[in-house]
Formats: C-alpha cells, sequence, structure tokens
C-alpha cells in the first residue's frame, strides 16, 4: 500500500506550489500537483457546501469523486481527460466497473434531475406506478413548453395558465407530494434555471430534455435522457449509460468582433455533422477556453446536442468562478477552486478525436436551412442564398431560447440595436426577444436592453421556450409559403419553428440576428455592408455588451415551489375522462409470436428525427395522455412508397390511409408491425413519446441504417427491439408490402446478431444480419415488456 497519495494533474493550476513540467497536444500549460495535509482524503468530506441555495440539505459531494477516481486511475494507470474525471467520479461501483470508452455500459449515480413540463408529465406518472414515497435524488420540474409565443410575455403567460391549467395542477401536486422542486409557469426554460440555480463543476445531471448539456458551461457532465432513465435515478437505480468517448477540441486565440460564442459551435456543427458526435463527450480545452464567457460556455454545449454527443462539457476556470459569484454560489465557487485538480483535464489526456480551432480567425457562420450541420461562413453566405434559391427577404429574427439567452446576448444585441436607432435606421423584418429566466427578463428590463428592443419594435415573449420548439402562433405568412427566418436558437428541422414546411430557418448568433433585422434581407452582411438611413450611409461597429450585470441580478418575481415539510396529505388526482393526461398501463411482457410473420408498417426514407415520429407544436398538450398523443406518431416521416407524409397502404382495408390510423387497425386485429429507417433515426429531441408511441400502437421493433443515442435507449427502455442493418445497404432489400420474421430472440444474448427474415410478394425469401447493442440487463427490460415493468416487480 502507498504511504502517500499518487501525484495528480491539473490543467490551469495557479498556485505557487506548483511546478510546470511539459506541453502536451493541447499546448495548454499543465502543471503537476503535489497533495499537501491541506488536501487530504477527509478534505472534501469535511466541507458541506450546498448543492443549490433552494436545498438546505442537499450538499456536493467532492469525496466521492476524489475516492473513485484514486480507485480508476489505479486501475487504468493513464491520465484522465476531464469528462472521464467526472463520470467515473460518478460511478456506483469504482472498483469493479468494467470500464471501455465506446463499449461497456456504465452504472452511475448522478447528483440529480432535471425535468420539463412537457417531459416530466410522462416520467412522473411513471414514477408515480413505481410505488415509491419520494424521489431519491435532488429533482426539479420547470414549466416552459407549454407557453404559446402569440401576443407577448405577459397576455401569452396567462393564455398558458389558463389552458394548461390541468397539467400545471397535477406537475405541481405531484412535485409536492414526492418532494420535488417546481418552478412555476413564466419562471425560465428549464436550462436557464439549471444554469442559474443548480449545475455546478464537477456534478452529473440527468434531464429530460435534449439540451441538458447546456450545464456542461458550468463543468458539469448534463446527460438528455428519455424519462424512463430519469424515473431510474429518481428511483435510487444506478443509470446505464454506454461508456463514452470522447472528443477534444482544442481552442486557440481569442474572440474577438463580431465572433462569439454560438459560432465556435456552429464550426464544429460543420465539421461533425448531426451524427458525428454520437457515442462521445465532446470537451473543450485549449488556452482559447478562458476568452469564453461562461454563458458563451453554456451555449456551445447546449448545442452540442445537434451533433449527436452525449454532452459537452468545459473545464473550470475563473469565467466559472465570477458566474457563480454573480449567482450568490460563491461558497461552489470556493469549493471549486480547492478541487480543481478534478475539474480540468490530466496532462498528457488522450482524446479519440481532436479538432482544432482557432478563435482569431474564427468567422460568424450561418447554419441551415433544415439541419443545424450546413454551416456557412458569413462572408460566404449571400453567395449561398443566391445559388441556392433560398428565399432572400428575412421576414423575421428571433433571439432568446435556453441557447442564447444570457446577460451577454441581450447586451451585444442591444448595442447593435441601438447603433441603428442613433442612426436613425429601423428595423426591416419582425423581431422577437425570448428571455431565457425571470431573471435575466427583469435584469435587461432594469437596465434598458429590454427599453432598446421595445424601441425597434421587439416583442419581448414569455420567459419560455416558445418559437424555438413550435410554440408559436405565426400569422405573418400562410402555411405553404416560402419565406426565410433567422433564429439564434439550436436546432432548424424542417417545420421545426412554425410548422410550415416551407419556412427555411437559418442559425445564427443573436448578435447577426439583431443586425439583419434592420436589412430585412439575408444577402446582407453586417461586418462589410453599409444600410442607408435619413443621416446617410450607416455601418454597424462590432457588438459589445456586459458578460454580467455591472449590478447584479435583479431576481424578479419569485416562481419557485419547494416541497412542503409535511407531504403526507397532498393528494395526486388524474381524471379518468381528461383528455391531457392519462394513467399508464404496463405494456405486455416479450412473446414469441409477435415477432413471427408481421407487417412493415412505413419504410421511412431519408431524415426522421423526433420531430417526425412525435412532433411538437400543437401536440405538446398531449404529452401527458399517451393514447392521444399517439395519433400524431410518425405523420411528419416520408413514405419511401409514395414520397409523402402521413399516408401509407393499409393492409387491413387496402386504402392508403394515415399512419396512426392504420397502426391502430393493425393493433386491434392483433398484427404486429416494424418500422424500417434510414441513417441516425431519431435524432434531436430526448422525448420519449417517440418510442413509447410506437410501443402503445403495436410496434415491435424499429429497424434502420443507424440509431441517435437516446432514442436507441428509449425505445429499449418500453420493450421494443432497436436493430440495425449489419450492412447498411441491407436496407434496399426491403419492401413496404414485405412480411417479416424477427429469428435469433429464443437465443437473445449481448454481441451476438439476430436474423431478418423477409418474405417478398413472389414468395421468396431474403435472410439479413441485423445487429443490436443489448446488454444483460437491457435483454431484461425486453423480456419483461419494459424497463418500468422490471422495477415494478422488484419492487414487489
Amino acid at each position: 500500500m502507498l504511504t502517500n497519495p499518487p501525484f495528480l494533474f491539473a490543467t490551469f493550476a495557479t498556485t505557487d506550489a506548483m511546478l510546470p513540467i511539459s506541453k502536451v497536444a493541447s499546448g495548454a500549460k499543465n502543471l503537476l500537483v503535489r497533495p499537501t495535509a491541506a488536501r487530504s482524503l477527509a478534505t472534501f468530506a469535511n466541507q458541506k457546501v450546498k448543492m443549490s441555495n433552494l436545498e438546505s440539505d442537499k450538499f456536493i459531494n467532492y469525496q466521492r469523486i476524489e475516492d473513485n477516481l484514486k480507485i480508476v486511475r489505479d486501475r487504468l494507470q493513464h491520465p484522465l481527460t476531464l469528462a472521464e474525471k467526472i463520470v467515473y467520479g460518478h460511478l456506483d461501483d469504482a472498483k469493479n466497473q468494467d470500464i471501455a470508452r465506446g463499449s461497456s455500459y456504465l452504472k452511475l449515480r448522478p447528483d440529480r434531475v432535471a425535468c420539463q413540463d412537457a417531459t416530466a408529465q410522462m416520467a412522473l406518472l411513471q414514477f408515480m406506478s413505481a410505488g415509491l414515497p419520494s424521489v431519491a435524488v435532488p429533482t426539479t420540474v420547470h414549466c416552459d413548453h407549454l407557453i404559446e409565443a402569440q401576443k407577448g410575455g405577459v397576455p401569452d403567460l396567462a393564455r398558458a395558465n389558463e389552458i394548461n391549467k390541468e397539467v400545471y395542477s397535477f406537475l405541481s401536486s405531484c412535485s409536492q407530494k414526492y418532494n420535488i422542486g417546481f418552478w412555476k409557469p413564466g419562471s425560465g426554460i428549464i436550462h436557464q434555471i439549471i444554469l442559474e440555480n443548480y449545475a455546478f463543476p464537477g456534478g452529473m445531471m440527468i434531464g429530460t430534455d435534449s439540451h441538458t448539456p447546456n450545464a456542461g458551461g458550468l463543468g458539469m457532465v448534463a446527460v438528455g435522457v428519455g424519462g424512463a432513465d430519469a424515473v431510474d435515478v429518481m428511483a435510487n437505480i444506478p443509470w446505464e449509460l454506454k461508456c463514452p468517448k470522447v472528443i477534444g477540441v482544442k481552442l486557440t486565440g481569442k474572440l474577438n468582433g463580431w465572433t462569439s460564442a454560438k459560432d465556435v459551435i456552429l464550426k464544429v456543427a460543420g465539421i461533425l455533422t448531426v451524427k458525428g458526435g454520437t457515442g462521445a463527450i465532446v470537451e473543450y480545452f485549449g488556452p482559447g477556453v478562458d476568452s469564453i464567457s461562461c454563458t458563451g460556455m453554456a451555449t456551445i454545449c447546449n448545442m452540442g446536442a445537434e451533433i449527436g454527443a452525449t454532452t459537452s462539457v468545459f473545464p473550470f476556470n475563473s469565467r466559472m468562478a465570477d458566474y457563480l459569484r454573480a449567482t450568490n454560489r460563491s461558497a461552489i465557487a470556493d469549493y471549486a477552486t480547492s478541487f480543481k485538480h478534478n475539474l480540468t483535464p490530466d496532462a498528457g489526456a488522450k482524446y479519440d478525436q481532436v479538432i482544432e480551432i482557432d478563435l482569431n480567425t474564427l468567422e460568424p457562420h450561418v447554419n441551415g436551412p433544415f439541419t443545424p450541420d450546413l454551416a456557412t461562413p458569413l462572408s460566404k453566405f449571400k453567395d449561398a442564398v443566391i445559388k441556392n434559391g433560398w428565399p432572400k427577404e428575412m421576414k423575421v429574427g428571433l433571439i432568446g431560447s435556453c441557447t442564447n439567452s444570457s446577460y451577454e446576448d441581450m447586451s451585444r444585441s442591444a448595442s447593435l440595436a441601438q447603433q441603428a436607432l442613433d442612426a436613425g435606421i429601423t428595423a426591416k423584418a419582425g423581431f422577437t426577444i425570448t428571455p431565457g429566466s425571470e431573471q435575466i427578463r427583469a435584469t435587461i428590463e432594469r437596465d434598458g436592453q429590454a427599453a432598446v428592443f421595445d424601441k425597434i419594435g421587439g416583442v419581448v415573449l414569455a420567459n419560455a421556450c416558445g418559437p424555438c420548439i413550435g410554440q408559436w402562433d405565426r400569422q405573418d405568412v400562410k402555411k405553404g409559403e416560402k419565406n426565410s427566418i433567422l433564429i439564434s436558437y439550436n436546432r432548424n428541422f424542417t417545420g421545426r419553428n412554425d410548422a410550415n414546411p416551407a419556412t427555411h430557418a437559418f442559425v445564427t448568433s443573436p448578435e447577426l440576428v439583431t443586425a439583419m433585422v434592420f436589412a430585412g434581407d439575408l444577402t446582407f452582411n453586417p461586418m462589410t455592408d453599409s444600410l442607408q438611413g435619413p443621416k446617410g450611409p450607416f455601418k454597424f461597429q462590432p457588438p459589445n455588451g456586459a458578460e454580467l450585470p455591472p449590478r447584479g441580478f435583479d431576481p424578479g418575481v419569485d416562481t419557485y415551489q419547494a416541497p412542503p415539510a409535511d407531504r403526507s396529505q397532498v393528494k395526486v388526482a388524474v381524471s379518468p375522462t381528461s383528455d391531457r393526461l392519462q394513467l399508464l398501463e404496463p405494456f405486455t411482457a416479450y412473446n414469441p409470436k409477435n415477432y413471427e410473420n408481421i407487417d412493415v408498417l412505413i419504410k421511412v426514407k431519408g431524415k426522421c428525427t423526433t420531430d417526425h415520429i412525435s412532433m411538437a407544436g400543437p401536440w405538446l398538450k398531449y404529452r401527458g395522455h399517451l393514447d392521444n398523443i399517439s395519433n400524431n406518431m410518425l405523420i411528419g416521416a416520408i413514405n419511401i412508397a409514395n414520397d409523402k407524409a402521413n399516408t401509407i397502404y393499409n393492409k387491413l382495408t387496402q386504402k392508403w390511409e394515415a399512419v396512426p390510423k392504420t397502426a391502430r387497425d393493425y393493433k386491434a386485429a392483433a398484427k404486429p408491425w416494424v418500422v424500417i429507417g434510414d441513417e441516425n433515426y431519431g435524432e434531436g429531441s430526448s422525448r420519449e413519446h417517440a418510442a413509447l408511441e410506437v410501443r402503445h400502437l403495436g410496434g415491435v421493433a424499429v429497424i434502420v441504417k443507424s440509431f441517435a443515442r437516446i432514442h436507441e435507449t428509449n425505445l429499449k427502455k418500453q420493450g421494443m427491439l432497436p436493430l440495425t442493418f449489419a450492412d447498411p445497404k441491407d436496407y434496399e432489400k426491403i419492401a413496404p408490402e414485405d412480411i417479416v420474421s424477427i429469428v435469433g430472440l429464443d437465443k437473445f444474448q449481448p454481441g451476438v446478431p439476430l436474423t431478418l427474415r423477409v418474405a417478398k410478394a413472389d414468395g421468396s425469401k431474403v435472410d439479413i444480419k441485423l445487429n443490436h447493442t443489448f446488454n444483460e440487463g437491457q435483454i431484461g427490460w425486453f423480456k419483461a415488456g419494459s424497463a418500468l415493468n422490471l422495477m415494478a416487480a422488484a419492487a414487489k
């Protein structure tokens, strides 16, 4: 046994006692840290630092990370990335856990869970069915998805409170019953609230929203999951995650001028594409990191969801400490500083892939339309607009959302609006502003940014997701009318923002959106072009704005509901006649007959995101009612048989009918079915409804070229078979009219492929090899009918 702890490595260290040793591939200075008596194994255990000012009895457990990493270092004998430190630091059993990047399944103990209102309904309905008295880890519910942008913040919030009264009451009472913190409508967007109140360096959180990685801006491994995963953690069951690979993004130089943090992730998306980050954590490092604000780092991590990454994370530095202190969490800033050796990567840490970006030369980018990875530098955007025939007129500019609604974003955008006001330039396009939280709204109202936006005709929307998720009652164009909008959001799939498939949505920084509102023209480049005003030609100067409010944040209206001390008398009621909420019935267990001679419901052509499988927008109101929301199942997917959406051949009626209607007919006739899909199937949102609906309407398997991570897991959790073609070309061998059987389930085991036996109309048969990623535990979910069934059985 060693009498002294082994040396630990850290980056960006600052104390005089530390000696520089060498430079590694990152180009950043790394320092060897010799542990002292002051940093004994008991140091972190002896400190009680609250995880949040809103939770007086919940504390950060750095000691667990310290202890786990001592075991892991002894086992692995190699330097660790930051992502590895945080992930392995949360292992349930560090001594016996198999650890292999990209292959082993890790059992983890996250520090907390966060749920937004649309996904929380199903998550809490599942938790209720488990019969437990309280959540096992700190959990919060945030009301942000059900508020439709229509007239402006105040009237839209009042309307949402009335329309969604039943759902809000359910979420509120359920939160009180099960010891969950509840953020009322108008509080703000889940990810901004988390950053302001709950995220902390080195922590691990799962959230029922794909943009949960936003908290990586505060050095947290925060992962978007489906509700069933959240229920596991809430029920004190270790959370399972395939050991992620680590993609390193080395940043050099400094952000300057028009270039913003948003441009970093827009550039990365162009490099990695929408599936390039699948199965990996993206870890940013290098000297350029220190030129980015904490909220800027959060922006980058937030949109990392669009490259399929498990999450993204930044190393702890002074910018994070500044933000923690500005949000009244100085104790966490000090605690994290003392723990910095585990909040930064080791010298010599190895990445599975390294991307280098020079911030000095990085250009502003515009990505889109219809996909967030079509990246175009601003200097080339005019030519791209003309070459591709994209609608040149910019109809609306929209800034804010969970991706870009920080004080810095609002200040820099307002500085450009003020320049235009001073020059007498008026807006040529509509302009909306979505504050990320009540705190941001109140602060920009106090400090004048909101007034500037108002003077140029901007509409400040409610503190909610709004148009970013399709909650936009848009009236300026007709459905089907081609038009262009510029957004500072994160996602721009077809019809995503306004349910109009002809809308060309382009993702960029809030600064570029604001400047281009005054031109109303996508070919305008604010860095080089001038506008004609009453005082002559006018050219924008680069934006500027404070990173944090000089007078501190104004918290605004208190919208937080803490769980009561006595929860015994709280009642949670779900009306059997409700069309918004529905108690869940268990799915049936595995039956071999359901996998023999089954129909292909639909063969999907091309991109099929969770928006295609289970649309948001007006359908959000049914997120707590599985049967009702199932009426939107796959209505956006394109049928390869006719190149149409929501029109498939119903073999029972012998008519071309809607997908949900056909599925219901097959289910009523006890005819199981499968879906055939293309690449990166299920990319986008974390919504588990995209899996639940398929299971509810009689589906047994989804067979595709490749899956997005969250959707594959969600399907497994609901007792479905997510399978992939061993040879992607075999996708071409299946026709929509074929009858198929899945062979090999009688000996279903990890690592052993299955066979798809395809019966053709001419009587011939084709066998196709199918791969899967099930482990032993997940096969247990499948045989039980769902992970929840297995949990309920274990609880009896």
